[in-house]
């Protein structure tokens, strides 16, 4: 048997790494960002920290279908960048900012104009929720910056440009936290604001992030520079085209999103303590995720361009190694954390703020998620990386969808409210219920090469020779 079919041989890791790493330590940056608000957070206590970890939702939820319109344009621009159609990769950038800013429109007024309504989504507790009203009426401010951001990154990482992104979020990370300790806090004649301080951080880090991509894209005349006239004159071909192939990302990224957004709605309504758990799982969760994320991110590149380029052998092959290398470094990462939950927990008790219940139950929850994540991680890198990046872009919703809503979610709110089992069983019996389907649907899928289906001209010639060899 050739072990490197497999594993992949040295210009495969070269390429891999060269791409994952930057990408990876990107989103740990950006996973930290959320870590500090946190941790500083919870020193003010647990109303503090809940109140946080509900409001910050109403973000998650605008970055969920960010990242839908970024994932759609992403199956452009990675098979564009195998052609160098540089024209291609401008026009669909400028229809996937154009459709973020107005998603983040509605993200902003939402937060600055009806907060309480936002926070009523997640509990009744009016302690919680006038801290996260406070919250939300400045965090909304940074909603622009995040589109622009998360859109120009998205950009850059489809394209190979990884280091760049990767620079701006240490910047702002950095930002973040000193802003964090003295908006807080207060120091250096600036007065303690609490929670308030937190949104404020938020917001001043969120446009320096956005504005320095901007500026140095200008100096280095990289992709993201192009005249406003090429980024924004599409048309009604090219728009129809791009809304053909993402609006089912879209709304798979969306509905999956909303779908998360109704189970930590059943959260809150199981307490307020039980959501401060959630709250610190999340943020570890995303932290030991931005492994996956520069991994699945180099996959898209590696497997789009080739498609895109018509080499699709080279494009299964390198699926292949992706869909074996991401489970199994998922299983180190589950040890890792299951080794480490004690401590990582109690990092978030510095100030002996947080309830004993609360840090025993995060603990727990550590533990499903460590369990259970070789096997999510099934279904992300499959849809996520292959069918997308191969221009398949109705499986995954299909697949997501059904697992979540026909099944997840009715069985969450059965184990919930009706047999009232212990939140720990609520939270693993949630995981279990939508990955092992789905999991084993996405690996019959891959098998078939039905996600194979090219954008580009050279990748559909090459697609016909392709198959034409597989028959003989």
């Amino acid at each position: 048997m050739d072990i490197k079919k497999y594993v992949g041989d040295r210009g495969f890791w070269s390429v891999t790494l060269r791409l994952a790493l930057p990408i990876a330590f990107q989103n740990m940056l950006t996973s930290s960002f959320s870590l500090v608000d946190t941790l500083m957070v919870s020193m003010l206590g647990d109303i503090s920290l809940a109140a946080a970890g509900m409001a910050g939702q109403w973000s998650w939820l605008l970055n969920i279908f960010l990242f839908g319109v970024s994932s759609g344009a992403a199956i452009f621009i990675s098979q564009y960048f195998g052609v160098d159609d540089r024209r291609g990769i401008h026009r669909t950038s400028g229809i996937a900012i154009f459709s973020g800013l107005l998603l983040g429109a509605v993200f902003m007024l939402a937060a600055c104009l009806m907060p309480g309504t936002v926070m009523r989504i997640f509990g009744e507790e009016e302690a919680v929720i006038a801290e996260g009203v406070a919250y939300l009426r400045i965090a909304g401010f940074s909603y622009f910056a995040v589109v622009i951001s998360g859109v120009w990154s998205s950009v850059l990482r489809s394209t190979a440009q990884v280091k760049l992104p990767m620079y701006v979020s240490l910047i702002t990370t950095v930002e973040n936290a000193a802003l964090n300790y003295l908006l807080i806090f207060g120091g250096l004649g600036i007065p303690a604001l609490g929670i308030r301080g937190a949104a404020l951080a938020t917001v001043v880090s969120s446009w320096t992030g956005a504005i320095l991509l901007l500026v140095l894209s200008m100096r280095r005349g990289n992709i993201l520079y192009a005249p406003v006239r090429e980024l924004f004159q599409f048309s009604k071909d090219s728009i129809l085209l791009f809304y053909r192939k993402a609006l089912p990302v879209m709304a798979n990224e969306s509905m999956w999103g909303l779908g998360t957004f109704c189970f930590n709605a059943i959260f809150g309504a199981l307490g307020y303590e039980n959501y401060e758990a959630v709250t610190i799982l999340r943020t570890f969760e995303s932290i030991a995720f931005a492994f996956f994320v520069g991994l699945c991110n180099a996959c898209c590149v590696m497997v789009g361009k080739s498609i895109g380029a018509g080499k699709i052998q080279r494009a299964w092959q390198d699926a292949l190694r992706f869909s074996i290398l991401i489970p199994a470094v998922s299983v180190v990462v589950g040890w890792v954390i299951i080794l480490f939950r004690v401590p990582l927990v109690s990092v978030f008790n510095l100030s002996g703020n947080i309830s004993g219940t609360v840090l025993l139950t995060a603990q727990s929850l550590l533990m499903v998620y460590a369990l259970e994540i070789p096997l999510r991680n099934i279904p992300y890198i499959q849809i996520v990386g292959v069918f997308r990046s191969g221009g398949d872009t109705t499986t995954g919703v299909l697949y997501d969808l059904s697992c979540l809503w026909g099944l997840s979610l009715p069985v969450t709110l059965l184990t919930a409210f009706v047999l009232k089992l212990p939140f720990v069983a609520v939270f693993a019996i949630m995981y279990i219920s939508e990955d092992v389907i789905k999991s084993f649907l996405c690996l019959r899928h891959f098998r078939s090469t039905g996600w194979i289906r090219p954008v580009t001209p050279e990748g559909k010639a090459g697609l016909e020779v392709w198959k034409a060899g597989q028959n003989r």
